[in-house]
């Protein structure tokens, strides 16, 4: 199957460019299985269930992009996978995601996983907030503008500079 190459297509759009990294329905599962402990691409495999041509093309495709690094872990080439520091921010974006899953399609038994805050030790969720006041921050509360890396059209409209 052919991948679209949006970071290419819509170069000065940063959501296009997350996409191609994590568009595809199966990265953002292996990602999460990797932050849970999975390492071991037959773990991988048997948690997911996704074949294991497709498991191989989504790992390498993560390494590749610098999200996930192949560590050794017997004398045969047998590899675990492990987050780099972008792949640790990228479960981030995986968090958020999950807390709209939570709120919106968990129906009456409640979300599937509860996240312990390392820093308090209560149960929370994660919350989008303004890196400079600290406040919540929602779509209904920004404008986005124009940034350095925009397209010379983009100045037009907001949609391309996300």
């Amino acid at each position: 199957m052919q991948r679209t190459n949006f970071s290419e297509e819509l170069a000065a759009c940063s959501v296009a460019r997350t996409l191609d990294v994590i568009g595809e329905p199966w990265s953002p599962l292996v990602l999460r299985d990797v932050w849970v402990g999975l390492r071991r691409f037959d773990q991988i495999q048997a948690d997911l269930g996704i074949s294991r041509k497709v498991l191989t093309e989504r790992l390498g495709y993560l390494v590749e992009q610098g999200v996930l690094e192949r560590r050794p872990y017997d004398q045969r080439p047998r590899y675990e996978y492990h987050l780099t520091q972008k792949g640790t921010e990228l479960v981030d974006l995986l968090m958020v995601m999950t807390a709209w899953g939570d709120k919106w399609l968990s129906g009456e038994a409640g979300p599937p996983v509860l996240y312990r805050h390392h820093a308090c030790g209560e149960i929370s969720h994660v919350e989008l907030r303004c890196a400079h006041c600290g406040e919540p921050m929602h779509a209904d509360d920004i404008d986005a503008l124009p940034g350095p890396g925009a397209a010379p059209a983009a100045t037009a409209g907001a949609g391309s500079t996300a």
